[in-house]
């Protein structure tokens, strides 16, 4: 794989992605005179979680997609629905709150998201957010979200 100078090439087109957090930039090497791509992520910067327990420790958008990736294991999920759930969730959370966002509010929005692309995902994931001490507490959640149906 051969590598460019971005110092060295001129940008031919600028294209945003659906989600608006990549810009995709086609280049052409000044010297050379070969195009290639480069993908630019936005990362927001910032972000405390203020956890139930009442520390602060800052936002983690890994943690957000391993928990999502372990609930929708298996299920007809594409990855895409799945940045585009995470996308969804902190545009709403950062429209509402400054810089510190409550674990709490977080894992509410995501298991609203959840419970409208997969019933599946989200009983795994609500098992584990919520935390429900026996099957009682499970199946009140369930009759729950079949109400909802």
């Amino acid at each position: 794989m051969r590598s460019y100078s971005l110092q060295d090439s001129k940008v031919l087109d600028t294209r945003m992605s659906k989600n608006g957090l990549i810009i995709r930039r086609r280049r052409e090497c000044l010297n050379t005179g070969r195009r290639f791509v480069t993908e630019e992520q936005i990362i927001r910067e910032g972000i405390i979680v203020i956890k139930r327990d009442g520390r602060r420790e800052p936002f983690e958008r890994e943690k957000i997609i391993n928990g999502i990736r372990k609930s929708t294991e298996k299920r007809p999920i594409e990855a895409e629905q799945i940045e585009m759930l995470i996308n969804d969730v902190m545009d709403a959370l950062e429209e509402r709150y400054d810089t510190e966002i409550p674990s709490i509010v977080i894992g509410e929005a995501i298991m609203e998201h959840l419970k409208q692309i997969d019933h599946i995902a989200y009983v795994r994931f609500a098992s584990v957010y919520k935390d429900f001490r026996d099957i009682s507490d499970l199946q009140e959640d369930l009759k729950t979200l079949g109400a909802e149906r």
